[in-house]
């Protein structure tokens, strides 16, 4: 079992967002393959993908494995139960702004609700999953306007933009998702406290988790 603490953590904002490559095809499989004529991709990439038709892969930020001539693996990603895909692309992310203020995080959301399928022909009630409730991170964080990821999450805020995140344990494991932040800025606390900011991610598509290389 690996245990994870939140401890060295690196906590990483997007800065840069490549150019879109057209995706002409992605399939339904373990691992999930997308076919694009001369993509320029390597592996160890990471890329946005924004998909049409496999709507499951809207927003999902995922690694590139086993790249070859017009095609490439999304690693880790079971495409087998997805819907057909229609249209999409992909776009390489540069993580530049590491974050060195954040204090504490929760995460919020992101179960399945219950949808009621009882009948009259039954006196026991019966219930589905339906759909997700958002995923929502929130950070407790030290307020210092020079933090990099601070200044990135901020300007994405201003533009109501999503943006891609990479959380880092100190095990080597890695989570990667695509947020709309919410980053004000605005300095708070109680007195002789440290000065602190809050800062809310609403997860947008697919929450995509890589295990330390063995």
């Amino acid at each position: 079992m690996n245990v994870n603490i939140w401890s060295n953590v690196g906590v990483d904002v997007q800065t840069v967002l490549g150019a879109a490559i057209t995706i002409d095809s992605i399939s339904k499989a373990n691992p999930a393959v997308a076919g694009a004529v001369a993509h320029p991709f390597l592996d160890g990439d990471i890329v946005l993908l924004r998909t049409k038709g496999m709507r499951q892969l809207d927003w999902a930020v995922v690694r590139v494995d086993n790249k070859a001539s017009g095609t490439f693996e999304l690693e880790g990603v079971d495409s087998t139960g997805f819907s057909a895909f229609s249209s999409g692309t992909a776009q390489k992310i540069t993580f530049g702004a590491t974050a060195e203020t954040f204090q504490d995080v929760s995460a919020n959301g992101g179960e399945a609700a219950d949808v009621n399928v009882s009948t009259i022909h039954s006196d026991q009630d019966t219930s589905i999953p339906g759909n997700r409730t958002p995923l929502v991170f929130n950070f407790g964080s030290i307020w210092d306007p020079s933090d990099p990821a601070l200044k990135a999450l901020k300007g994405f805020d201003r533009k109501k933009s999503p943006c891609a995140m990479v959380f880092r344990f100190a095990t080597g494991d890695l989570v990667y998702f695509a947020a709309t932040p919410s980053t004000s800025l605005a300095p708070g606390g109680s007195a002789g406290a440290v000065v602190t900011t809050p800062v809310k991610l609403s997860v947008k598509g697919l929450l995509t988790t890589y295990p330390a290389a063995v």
